[in-house]
């Protein structure tokens, strides 16, 4: 008996033994590593959710394990479909990696949460359905390279810009979906070669321009309405059984006839030419049996008008060959590419006075790239046909340029784990590289930017890069690639005044009273700088203690300099200054008027929460004593009511002349009026007195003796 027992657990352990190698997730794992990383990633990038069973963030085995929505083959996972858990986060930064992925289904979920669709996406997807979510900014450029691509689903998000040339590849793509975003911009030539596509929804955009591009795709569901398009439908269109055109400004005249025939793109099934079966293209009425004469005539006419037109242009063009090359000497053009093209254009509007106005400027006549010295992303061709308003801005940026790959990586993806801060232009995320340097990462909303253009950006950076003061955040680099806008500038371990201010523990170190002048007269000469050292002048617009940040010796930093240009004055009604802020001057408030005196208020409100430690609008408080210019203004000039004002955290060390002069400044700072307010050049003149006095006060004042009792701190001189 007992010998058979031995035998039965022999058994039973050869078969767990076998169970285990039959099943490698205890050892090893059946799920390519590659693979698993990725999950790994992805996992967290979505915030760990709990809904995702079977999930983890670090190993695992998806294959093995049967991880909520995973699907493999053999040892490659080649299905997600995770569609409607109320998921949030990112996508991660490594889904490149999955190369045997067919089909990612995040659909209808909250991830994005305004940002970037990720250009990283796995390359060999034949199903991609992002739909639902809260990405925001262009469509990633990556998606051209996806040749395997049938289904395409960015419906439902919030994305903005132009479609860029991006589509010439995905000839296998046979749906595809971008309803219900922001996209504006005409439709890219690039449509003419997806020869597979037979259902597209554009409709709830802001497309412009005409449809002709979709005339000879083999589309048996097309939806357009509600775009801004323009022109005409094209016959080919008009058949399509499932057709959506309503709301667009469609032309209520007669179409032209149809250009000469061109044959469709590779994989059209049908021919115009062909006569059979009701398909036939052409414009003869009930004549089927080829080109009627009606446009054989057309042709011709057409022939000889083009004939003429070019035999008057060649006659004009041999007379004023001379007169032409004196004005080459003269007048170089700006793009010398197309300079003969241009010099025909202005000799036309010379001649033409009735179609002046109708005449486009020079400039944009080539299509032919500008020239090679200018900042130029992939896509900036695609504006090549719009009205150049002014120059792009050639001057050199002196500053590095990061890649997005390297600050996800720098970033952990934009892991909330590394976000220290987020203003009215975007999140702000702690990077840290490589080499130990740790930098912060501004990743600029697409909202933000006026429009779309690279070039709107790198202006941008240009202007940041020319601001120069100890009492700015130095811009380090910019990352302008595949859509998205970052700028990366010095990390501040102490954070923002706001935080030190407003957000401190018990266990932090409270501001001494030096400190807090030190850091007024540093962001006054900060504001100083932008409104009278920058010509132009320099309004900052978003002045306030969470944009001072702080060293590690306490120096004030100033940030969101130079975006002055992103925020129309108007938005200031309804933006994040607005009155329950606290900070929203009242000129600002009637009127939208943003001016460098509303600069100069917003520097008073920042000085009363040095003083007084007090929010600019604390709910919490009394409601006389919520708002915290109208409680304190009046008591500005009363000494008594000034010791009761001081921030507690102070304990009474501070000296009582410099604090009544501190607030003297204050009142000329917040007053109602712009126009009585003081430049920042005076306030910087009053603030270096207030400490050149304490200086010479607190050396004629040994052991706290003397008018002035209460003392700063130990270190009585102010040194800046």
């Amino acid at each position: 008996m007992a010998k058979a027992r031995g035998r039965e657990t022999l058994a039973i352990g050869v078969l767990f033994a076998c169970i285990l190698v039959g099943n490698p997730g205890g050892v090893g794992g059946a799920t390519d590593q590659n693979d698993v990383s990725t999950l790994n990633v992805l996992f967290t990038s979505l915030n760990s959710p709990s809904q995702l069973t079977g999930w983890i963030a670090n190993g695992g085995d998806p294959c093995g394990q049967s991880w909520l929505g995973v699907t493999c083959t053999g040892s490659a996972i080649t299905t997600i479909k995770l569609s409607g858990l109320g998921l949030s986060g990112t996508l991660g930064y490594n889904l490149q990696t999955m190369t045997s992925l067919a089909e990612l289904d995040m659909s209808n979920n909250n991830i994005g949460s305004g940002g970037q669709l990720p250009y990283n996406l796995p390359p060999n997807l034949q199903s991609l359905n992002l739909g639902g979510n809260q990405f925001s900014g262009n469509i990633p450029y990556s998606i051209s390279l996806m040749v395997t691509l049938k289904y395409l689903n960015l419906a439902h998000n919030q994305l903005q810009g132009n479609l860029t040339e991006m589509f010439g590849g995905l000839t296998n793509l046979t749906t595809m979906d971008l309803s219900f975003n922001q996209l504006t911009g005409d439709l890219p030539q690039s449509f003419s070669n997806l020869s597979s596509l037979t259902t597209l929804y554009l409709e709830n955009n802001q497309f412009t321009g005409h449809i002709d591009i979709l005339a000879n795709l083999p589309l048996q569901d097309l939806n357009v309405a509600n775009n801004r398009f323009t022109g005409w439908i094209p016959d080919q269109l008009k058949k399509i059984n499932n057709l959506r055109t309503d709301g667009n400004s469609w032309s209520s005249t007669p179409a032209p006839p149809p250009p000469p025939y061109r044959p469709p793109p590779p994989g059209r099934k049908s021919n115009p030419g062909q006569h059979s079966g009701g398909s036939n293209k052409s414009s003869g009425g009930g004549n089927n049996s080829g080109i009627g004469a009606g446009v054989i005539a057309g042709i011709v006419i057409s022939v000889l008008v083009v004939g003429g037109i070019l035999a008057f242009f060649l006659m004009r063009r041999k007379s004023q060959k001379h007169s032409k090359e004196e004005i080459f000497e003269k007048d170089p053009p700006f793009a010398p590419l197309a300079s003969n093209d241009a010099k025909e254009m202005k000799t036309i509007q010379a001649s033409s006075t009735s179609h002046t106005a109708i005449l486009p400027p020079p400039a944009p006549i080539s299509l032919k790239p500008p020239p090679i010295e200018r900042h130029k992303s992939f896509d900036e061709d695609d504006f090549s046909n719009k009205p150049i308003v002014k120059k792009a801005n050639t001057t050199p940026i002196k500053a590095a340029v990061y890649s997005v790959a390297d600050l996800q990586i720098a970033t952990d993806s934009f892991s909330i784990d590394n976000l220290v801060g987020e203003g009215s232009f975007g999140r702000v995320y702690k990077a840290q590289f490589s080499d130990g340097k740790i930098m912060a990462v501004k990743k600029i909303n697409s909202s933000a930017l006026p429009n779309q253009l690279p070039d709107c950006f790198i202006e941008l950076v240009s202007n940041i890069s020319r601001l120069h003061h100890p009492n700015l955040c130095e811009l380090v680099g910019y990352c302008s690639e595949h859509g998205q806008h970052l700028l990366v500038y010095e990390f501040y371990k102490n954070g923002s005044l706001h935080d030190l201010l407003h957000l401190s523990d018990e266990y932090s170190k409270s501001l001494s009273w030096n400190a807090r002048v030190k850091i007024a007269l540093g962001t006054a000469r900060a504001l100083e700088y932008l409104h009278e050292v920058c010509s132009p002048s320099l309004v900052h617009k978003n002045f306030k203690s969470s944009n001072i940040l702080l060293d590690m010796e306490l120096n004030p930093h100033l940030s969101d300099c130079g975006f002055e240009s992103l925020v129309p004055d108007a938005e200031f009604q309804a933006s994040e200054q607005n009155m329950a802020s606290g900070y929203s001057p009242p000129e600002v408030a009637m009127s939208g008027q943003y001016t460098l005196k509303s600069d100069v208020y917003n520097f008073g409100v920042v000085m009363l929460e040095l003083l007084t430690g007090r929010k600019p609008f604390d709910s919490s408080r009394p409601r006389s004593e919520q708002s915290l210019v109208r409680w304190a203004t009046p008591q500005l000039h009363d000494i008594d009511a000034l010791d009761r004002m001081i921030d507690p955290d102070l304990k009474g060390l501070y000296p009582a002349k410099s604090l009544s002069r501190f607030a003297d400044v204050i009142a000329l700072c917040v007053q109602p009026e712009p126009e009585f307010r003081p430049p920042m050049s005076e306030v910087v003149q009053a603030l270096v007195r207030l400490v050149q006095r304490a200086n010479m006060s607190s050396k004629r004042t040994v052991g706290g003796e003397g008018p002035e009792t209460r003392r700063a701190d130990e270190s009585d001189d102010y040194t800046f």
